[in-house]
């Protein structure tokens, strides 16, 4: 078992080796690691040891989106520049050159341990760099499994397999040491870890709450709508951060909605069974604080109404609650990790941006928001009112948010919050953020600025000169 500095000087070492790579070599690495996380044989085998050693999900949904994450990741490197001159612009005379970044150290979440190191490990090579993965405790064997496969892809090309590690060590001590000896840190995982990640002392990428939450408007093609909210919301067992935690219906199609959901499979809590619900999902904590109940996260609807003792059809795959409670006192407005989705009513639209609102600053703040509405006037409104960093139209956002073929967002599963969710971005981390940029100028024509560029502004206010 190495110690942390042992991990750090060897992936230094290795990432000295290719620091000179040239596009095609570094290429080839990505390539020959990504296949050995997309190919069928060992994403089965990922997808199997993810599911037993962390009880998250399902082997179905965790296979889908190895294919995803990974050709997603795949689709936007293929091609894209990452060494030497990657822009140039004679106008400006400003030309780009990428560097790498260093070693990186990437804090792995348990809800989606392997396609998730599989994408980072992609995308931080791709800028010829170095990585230490840190698993979760819970998904420790899934995790040094993932690595081990892509480092026989390193082996493939003839690159130091020390390009890829991760630590053993299971103490938070050690943890802190590694995030502070690496020259940068992506965290995809719990608030507390992303906090660690932040004062360590190296600069950081982390990711806010999820609290997805979706509007139906009243001119949405409803079975639509539902079908993705429900694909969404069921997908893994909603171990997705995207995966809609609530939905707010608009009067005129609430009904039609709810009928929708009821056909794909979802169980209309009565309001008995939404208390036996609510008391089954939230259990007080140490200091009597409600806290999540760790029985029901990413669990199937079937086991979390058993837990709560409803008696549901055999086919049931989404708990549905629908909530008369104002969101800011609800208690299933929380994030709640599991298929159960709960429902506002709204009378228009600005009762649904507001209650939208309500809901994402209460958990989530600057994850995302989703709308199912052809009306460009309702798009166009949460994009200049809403506190998030993606608004997703017409989309299931598990799926949609982190990148799909059916958007041109860059694929990830780490999703910049912005300041609203104390993060430093509102992107999708994804390959760009590991280079370096050095930027060349050069003199071209001079540009003037003129006293006279007040006069406009000065004819709006005369006299204040």
């Amino acid at each position: 078992m190495k110690s942390v500095s042992e991990l750090v000087e060897a992936a230094r070492t290795a990432q000295r080796q290719i620091s000179s790579y040239s596009q095609e070599q570094i290429d080839d690495v990505c390539m020959s690691i990504g296949w050995e996380v997309f190919n069928d044989r060992n994403v089965d085998i990922l997808a199997r040891m993810a599911v037993e050693e962390t009880g998250y999900g399902n082997h179905a949904s965790k296979v889908t989106k190895h294919k995803r994450k990974i050709g997603g990741v795949m689709h936007d490197i293929i091609g894209a520049k990452s060494v030497g001159c990657i822009e140039s612009d004679p106008e400006t005379g400003i030309s780009k050159y990428a560097k790498p970044v260093g070693v990186v150290c990437a804090v792995l979440p348990a809800t989606n341990p392997t396609a998730t190191c599989g994408g980072k490990a992609i995308s931080i090579l791709k800028g010829r760099n170095a990585v230490i993965f840190k698993p979760s405790s819970r998904a420790r064997r899934c995790t040094e499994e993932c690595v081990r496969m892509m480092r026989r892809g390193l082996e493939r090309v003839g690159a130091p397999s020390d390009l890829l590690q991760y630590i053993e060590l299971p103490e938070r001590e050690a943890a802190n040491e590694l995030m502070s000896r690496c020259d940068l840190i992506v965290a995809t995982g719990s608030g507390l870890l992303v906090k660690s990640a932040y004062s360590s002392g190296t600069p950081a990428f982390g990711v806010g709450a999820g609290n997805a939450v979706a509007i139906i408007a009243e001119d949405a093609d409803v079975p639509d709508a539902a079908e993705k909210i429900f694909a969404s919301k069921t997908f893994d067992n909603a171990t997705s951060c995207s995966s809609e935690n609530a939905v707010v219906i608009l009067d005129g199609v609430y009904a039609q909605s709810v009928d929708a959901f009821k056909k794909l499979g979802t169980h209309v809590c009565s309001p008995e069974e939404a208390g036996k619900l609510k008391n089954h999902m939230w259990r007080p904590g140490g200091k009597g604080k409600l806290a999540l109940n760790g029985d029901v996260i990413a669990k199937s609807a079937k086991i979390i109404a058993e837990g709560a003792g409803l008696d549901v059809a055999p086919d049931t795959l989404m708990l549905l609650v629908e909530s008369d409670t104002p969101p800011a006192l609800d208690q299933f407005a929380e994030e709640k990790i599991s298929p159960v989705l709960v429902a506002y009513r709204a009378k228009d639209m600005d009762a649904a941006v507001r209650i939208l609102q309500i809901l994402t600053s209460r958990v989530g703040p600057g994850h995302s928001c989703g709308i199912h509405t052809f009306r460009r006037e309702y798009i166009e409104r949460l994009g200049r009112e809403m506190s998030t960093s993606r608004v997703t139209v017409r989309q299931p956002m598990a799926a949609a948010n982190g990148g799909h073929p059916f958007n041109r967002m860059p694929s990830t599963a780490t999703l910049g919050c912005g300041t609203w969710g104390g993060n430093i971005t509102t992107e999708n981390i994804h390959w760009k953020h590991f280079l370096n940029i050095t930027w060349v100028n050069e003199p071209v024509a001079p540009w003037t600025f003129e006293e006279s560029a007040w006069d406009p502004f000065f004819k709006k206010y005369p006299g204040k000169q």
